[in-house]
């Protein structure tokens, strides 16, 4: 049974149905802002921390929002700041520049239980590593969270148009990459 996010906002503002309108939340939304998270920072561990510290802002912040933009807006907004704000703190942590932070996510891919796809869908994730953030970020929510363009909108704070370019960008470059390689 799906719960709708209306239903868990009604609960949290009762403080004695709180933890079980977060635990609603939780299990509503948990795995999907995970695998967002995920297909970012690419570690498992990372992404467990991160999905941490976005539950974490979600409780202390969810009595105070507003409703005006759906429930998994705000969430996903909230893991996307977090997944930049975690991927420039590893950049910065040891001045690395960008090209050695996509090296260190190619290694993730070789390391870890990732993927269970197969030889073409590394190579994919290979190319997504060499977006830039904003770009892999609107190619995630697109083409593997089947988001609309007004969503992605809604959750980045861009322009749609600006999404469409962003998107068109990411899919020539990644075309590229896959075609570059054997």
């Amino acid at each position: 049974m799906i719960i709708e996010d209306s239903v868990i906002l009604q609960k949290f503002e009762d403080e004695k149905t709180r933890n079980e309108a977060f635990s609603l939340l939780l299990n509503k939304y948990q795995q999907k802002v995970y695998w967002h998270i995920r297909r970012m920072v690419l570690n498992h561990d990372d992404a467990d921390d991160i999905v941490q510290e976005v539950f974490i802002k979600v409780w202390k912040n969810l009595i105070n929002f507003r409703q005006d933009a759906q429930l998994y807006t705000w969430l996903y907004r909230i893991a996307s700041n977090e997944c930049i704000t975690f991927l420039n703190k590893k950049k910065a942590k040891n001045n690395i520049p960008f090209d050695d932070v996509s090296e260190q996510l190619t290694n993730y891919l070789s390391e870890e239980n990732y993927f269970t796809g197969d030889a073409i869908q590394k190579k994919l994730q290979e190319a997504l590593i060499t977006l830039p953030e904003k770009q892999r970020l609107v190619f995630n929510m697109k083409y593997f969270d089947d988001m609309k363009f007004q969503e992605i909108s809604d959750v980045l704070g861009t322009s749609v148009g600006a999404l469409k370019a962003s998107y068109h960008l990411a899919v020539k470059k990644i075309e590229k990459h896959l075609l570059s390689t054997d």
